[in-house]
């Protein structure tokens, strides 16, 4: 993977990051903002994911509905994503259809219209998204756990927002939030693939230039103090399966105990990837793994860290067998947990959880889209060398690194433990 890019700053404050790749006639460009639901308060909750949706309801320039069928013409694919840091919208298209992408996203950034019957039209859609995650089990437990996690601050409401807001929030409020983290001073514009660069960089000088830098955002948040002691919540719902989720107070992305973290989750639970579009591999020779669901306590097990700005959560995630049940699971994990802390793990073990980190950020970082989406994406809560670095620092991880990171995050007392029990009721969708 060549290391070479450019990075550029505009006078408007605009960061351009560029990345030549000449192995296909493609190219993946993003535009990512930085405001997601750490930046908003309550009574506006999941004002920035529906400020995404508003994108994607046209300008003057280009009318909603057109811009689905000239990227499908053109042979290329869009979307958006809205997260706890950040909002970025991106195309990946054929090398001499690019100019489209280009063109409308420096049009959105300024010229959306945010017409009120849209902004009733997308309420609805919202709403009905936000009713579809609460059939889910797993969506009625986590956002029981993170509200628990976080009494101050916002990372403890989830992105989509809460019921009550989505009724309440107005088309001013969005278009007032719009204007107001939407600037080239709070973005960055990310390219990666079949371009040369100088011409890249004048195209988008041409486009992004003339756009007022706009303020950078006043951002007033209340630092989460630390735990004082275990959380527990217990949400009933449908279905037939038990969950336990455990969540961990961690530190951010940027802290030097990011990386013995990465590592022990991929021992314990199996690797998790850091890339949104990244895939999974086996994590049958992780440790809860072989504790729980070779033995038949667990169905699966899974593990999850998030590169944030600020402290987040490390969850540990348990689809319990139906012939046991949580606290027997509990039991078992807890005792593997201890024998992490007792002992450091052998080199061969830890060799080949890091090997299996490795190989999953590899496979999230080999195709044009994903090294478009890493030019960015590091910079939401880092900056590139992050992402640069990232396995140098991962293969400098060493047994007693994990080993101090399981006897300083995972406590009782610096968790919120979390079980779904099930009614049997299967509900109906229709």
């Amino acid at each position: 993977m060549s290391e070479d890019f450019t990075r550029l700053q505009l006078e408007n404050g605009l960061t351009v990051l560029l990345k030549e790749i000449h192995t296909a006639p493609i190219i993946s460009h993003w535009v990512w903002y930085r405001v997601g639901s750490r930046d908003e308060t309550p009574g506006k909750t999941g004002i920035s994911h529906w400020v995404e949706h508003m994108q994607f309801k046209g300008t003057q320039r280009f009318p909603a509905g057109v811009l689905d069928k000239a990227i499908s013409r053109g042979g290329g694919y869009w979307n958006a994503m809205t997260y706890l840091d950040w909002t970025t919208y991106y195309e990946t298209m054929p090398a001499d259809q690019i100019d489209l992408a280009l063109e409308l996203e420096a049009d959105r950034m300024v010229n959306s219209l945010f017409d009120p019957r849209e902004v009733e039209s997308e309420r609805t859609v919202i709403i009905s998204e936000r009713q579809g995650n609460e059939n889910e089990p797993l969506f009625r437990l986590g956002e029981e756990i993170q509200t628990t996690a976080f009494q101050q601050h916002p990372y403890g409401h989830e992105t989509i927002g809460n019921m009550a807001d989505l009724h309440t929030i107005q088309r001013d409020d969005l278009y007032r939030h719009y204007r107001q983290y939407y600037t080239p001073a709070n973005a960055i514009v990310a390219l990666a693939g079949d371009f040369e660069t100088a011409a890249m960089l004048e195209q988008l000088k041409r486009l992004y230039a003339v756009i007022p830098a706009g303020g950078a955002p006043v951002r007033v948040l209340s630092p989460e103090p630390a735990p004082t002691g275990e959380k527990q919540v217990t949400v009933r719902g449908p279905g037939e399966t038990t969950y336990v989720q455990l969540a961990y107070h961690v530190p951010s992305a940027n802290h030097p105990d990011f990386l013995p973290l990465t590592v022990l989750d991929s021992l314990l639970c199996g690797p998790s990837s850091l890339n949104l579009f990244g895939g999974g591999i086996s994590n049958k020779t992780s440790r809860l793994y072989r504790a729980l669901v070779d033995k038949e306590l667990a169905v699966s097990v899974s593990g999850g860290l998030q590169a944030t700005i600020d402290p987040f959560l490390y969850n540990i995630l348990l689809t319990i067998h139906p012939s046991s049940d949580p606290e027997a699971a509990l039991r078992v994990t807890e005792a593997e947990f201890k024998r992490l802390k007792d002992s450091p793990p052998p080199a061969e073990e830890l060799a080949r959880a890091v090997k299996q980190a490795r190989a999953l950020f590899a496979y999230g970082s080999e195709s044009i889209s994903n090294q478009a989406f890493w030019l960015g994406y590091a910079e939401m809560f880092a900056d590139y060398n992050w992402f640069r670095t990232y396995l140098e620092r991962l293969e400098a991880v060493t047994p007693q690194d994990v080993q101090r990171a399981a006897q300083q995050y995972l406590l009782p007392e610096n968790r919120v433990l979390g079980i779904y029990l099930p009614t049997g009721e299967i509900h109906d969708d229709e």
